[in-house]
This record gives structure tokens, sequence and C-alpha cells, in this order.
């Protein structure tokens, strides 16, 4: 039951959630899922809600303190892990919490944990602590090497994590025998526990996007704006069917690897690059233009038959919009006053979603509960039935319109800009092509790199 309602939830949070190599997450046996943590308790729930399994979180007691978030996470098996950072007697518990798991995978169940222990704004993976580690090769080594334990490592990433209909990736890399990672154990116990947490941080860095330095983040995130694009449309690179948000990130680990290698061999070259980069984003700023409208630009019929054709389906779904807000306006304050209430300023981004997720729940559950059963008392049932079926779609409708609506009216106010400054529109568009030309050479540079196996595709 609480698997379902989380999903529900989740459902309507998220516009989208991929799941990337599912196919690698063992359906039998004892299982540990070591993830990357970039959004607080809601990563729980997505992975839970990804494989066909029941998966046991562990989980820093300081989630237990809030009653409501407390009663949903016993009914969920989270069990309670109380750090050095939550209270100074913390290590007297570790091995309560130990014991917990321990019976978990003993019984051939699956027991989810998030190795870096912290969860944080940015989508960098950080230093992953031993814990998973020192867990999984203790029972290991408790049984002799014949548990059969397997670690799967799974990689999280979000488009927009802190926003309502973002989209979500859950990449599941291939699974570690923990009894690969025995031998010697009895003796150099610390050896073995430092091989296999190394093993882990590999192996979750290679299921995210691992950015570069900071100069070299910036680079690859232009370049990412201005050539995804083009890379989606003629994608050579990723040879297996893969989803959307799966593709988008092999591309752009791609493309962090080309600038990388291009900081690392060419200075001058990406140093020039980095610098007309940065005076078109300046201009841009300057402007207060977008990339895309600037693409958009020199084809001024498609321009305005894309504005017109919104705009005609503003005018049409207003009625139908104006009705999801009416049902909408009263849970959706819940859910801001509870984003601003139970997220802390320097975590807001990581731990919006699962504010959300909560409120959202109990707030729209309860609003819509009350609309229908007052619309069943007054109208009967076959009204009611259709009105509570309106309402989840009316809502996202509503949602929607006021998303386009804004971008209606940026894209609207981007074109008239770049009209009354053709000049100035003319050179920004000379710069944007300038740059995707130097982009071009280098990947048609990289396609012809030599590899030590033999000649590189083209990609």
């Amino acid at each position: 039951m609480m698997r379902r309602l989380l999903g529900l939830g989740l459902g309507f949070y998220f516009r989208r959630l991929e799941r990337f190599h599912a196919e690698r997450v063992p359906a039998a046996g004892p299982l540990l899922f070591a993830s990357n943590h970039p959004n607080s308790l809601t990563d729980s729930f997505v992975i839970g809600a990804s494989v066909p399994r029941k998966v046991n979180f562990v989980a820093t007691v300081q989630l237990f303190r809030f009653g409501p978030v407390r009663w949903l996470l016993s009914r969920c098996g989270v069990i309670p892990l109380n750090r050095a950072s939550d209270d100074p007697r913390a290590m007297r518990t570790v091995a309560a919490t130990f014991a917990a798991c321990f019976r978990v995978l003993e019984r051939g169940e699956a027991v989810g944990i998030f190795p870096e222990g912290i969860t944080y704004e940015d989508s960098q993976l950080k230093a992953v602590k031993s814990g998973a580690a020192r867990l999984a090769l203790a029972l290991e080594h408790r049984h002799g090497g014949r548990l059969g334990l397997q670690i799967v490592p799974v990689g999280l990433t979000y488009s927009a994590k802190e926003l309502y209909r973002s989209d979500a990736l859950i990449h599941f890399g291939e699974p570690v025998r923990v009894a690969d990672f025995l031998a010697g154990y009895a003796e150099r116990r610390k050896e073995c526990i430092h091989k296999l947490t190394a093993e882990i941080e590999q192996r979750i860095q290679a299921l995210i996007l691992r950015l570069p330095q900071l100069e070299q983040a910036r680079v690859a995130a232009g370049v990412k704006r201005l050539y995804l694009d083009r890379l989606l449309l003629g994608n050579s690179v990723v040879r297996e069917p893969v989803s959307p948000g799966a593709e988008e990130l092999l591309l752009s680990q791609r493309i962090v690897e080309v600038v990388e290698h291009v900081f690392r061999t060419q200075a001058e070259r990406a140093a020039a690059f980095a610098a007309k980069l940065d005076a078109y984003e300046r201009w841009l700023a300057r402007l207060r233009v977008a990339d895309e409208d600037l693409a958009l630009f020199p084809d001024k019929r498609r321009l305005a038959r894309q504005s017109l054709g919104w705009a005609l389906l503003a005018a049409l779904g207003a009625p139908l919009a104006a009705y999801g807000w009416a049902h909408r306006l009263l849970p959706y304050a819940l859910v801001k006053w509870a984003e601003r209430r139970f997220t802390q300023p320097g975590k807001r981004k990581a731990q919006t979603a699962t504010a959300a997720l909560v409120a959202g729940t109990v707030g729209f559950g309860a609003f819509y509960g009350a609309c229908v059963l007052v619309c069943h008392q007054l109208l009967g049932w076959p009204a009611s039935f259709w009105y509570a079926l309106s309402l989840p779609a009316a809502s996202l409708l509503a949602h929607y319109y006021l998303r386009e609506a804004r971008r209606l009216a940026a894209s609207v106010r981007n074109t008239l800009v770049l009209a009354r400054a053709p000049m100035s529109a003319r050179r920004l568009l000379a710069r944007r092509a300038e740059l995707i030309a130097e982009i071009e050479a280098v990947r048609a540079e990289w396609a012809r790199r030599p590899l030590a196996g033999g000649p590189r595709q083209a990609n």
C-alpha cells in the first residue's frame, strides 16, 4: 500500500522517471544498493519505486524527529542510523544499525545505503565513506563468503530536482560480488575495506555526470547548451537503444571527456574558446536573451508560426487552466509553505522535493477528497466520479499552462529585443556560429584520434 502511494506521489511530482539498465538488478538474493545522494529522502523513494523488490533503506536518525516523516519512514522499512555528526554517542549505535541490516540481508532481502553519508545541493559525487564496504564485508565474512551478497551501484541524475514536473534518471550499474573482495580479510581488514570502497566510488561515479574543475565545468556546460541538440539529432556515440534521459547523460559524459582532453592537451586553444564563450554569454545576459530564441531568430517565419501557435493554445486552454487553478491554489500554497518551513537554507534544493512530495500527498489528497465528498453530497454518484477524475488532469494542465505562458512571454520579449537591435543580433549569431564551428572542429579531431585498440569510430 505504502509503495503504491509513494509511486503515485512520485508520478505526480516528476514528469518522467527513467530506469536505465534495470535488468542488472538481481531478482532474488541479498542485495545492497549503493547510490549517490543528491536529493535527500526523495532518493530513497525513487530507488524503491524503480525496482520490483522491497528495499530497506538506511537513513540518518534526524529524519525520524518529525512525526509525520517518522510514521512514513517506519512503514517503508527505513533503518535509522545515528551518525557521529548527529550525536557524539553515535558510534555506540552503529553496531545496532549493522545488526538490523544483517538481519534483512540474511533473509535474502535488499538494503539501500548512501555511502557519501550526506545529501548535498550540487550534482557532484562527494567522498564515499567506508560504511557500505564495512557492512558488506563483515556480513559476507561472517558467512564464510557463501552468503552471495552483491552490491548494485546506482547513479541518480535529476534534471532540476527542486522543480515540480522535472525528470529523474535512475542508472543501475553491474553488480559487485562482495566475496571477490574477501581475500585476506582476516589479516588485512582495512585494506579490503579500502579496496571495496574505492570500487564502489568508481562505479557510482561512472553512472553520473562527473564535472571537472570549475573552468572546465563552465565550458562543458556551455558546449552542452550550444551543441547537445545537434548531438541528439545525429547521435553516433550511444550505440544501444536508451531512454532520452540516459542518452543525454551519456552524451554529456562524452562532452566532459572531450573538454578535459582539450584543456589537457591544447591549453591555449581551450582558453581562447573559453574567452569567446564567456563574451558570448555575457552579451546574452546583458540583453536578457536566451540562446534558444537567438538560434530561432533568423527563421522569422518559423518563429512567428511558433508564437502564433502557442498564443492560440493559450487562448483555448485558459478556461481549463482556470478550473485547475481554482482547485489547485489552496493545496499549492500548503506545499510552498512546507518547502519554506521544512527545508534548510543551505540544503534547500536537495530537500525541496521531499518536502513537496510529503506535503503535496497530504494537501492535495485531503483537499481533493473534501471537494469530491461535497460534490457527491450535492450531485450524487456519477457526477462525483467524473469530477474526481477531472481534478488531477486539470491540476497538471494548470501547471503546464502557467509554465508555458511564462515561456511564451519570455520568447516574445526576446524576439522584440532582437528585432529592435538587429546589429547586435547579427553579431551574436556570428559569434554563436564561430563557437559551433570550433566545437565541430574538435569533434572531428576527436573522431580521428587513434586509440590503443584501433581507430576510433566517428561520433
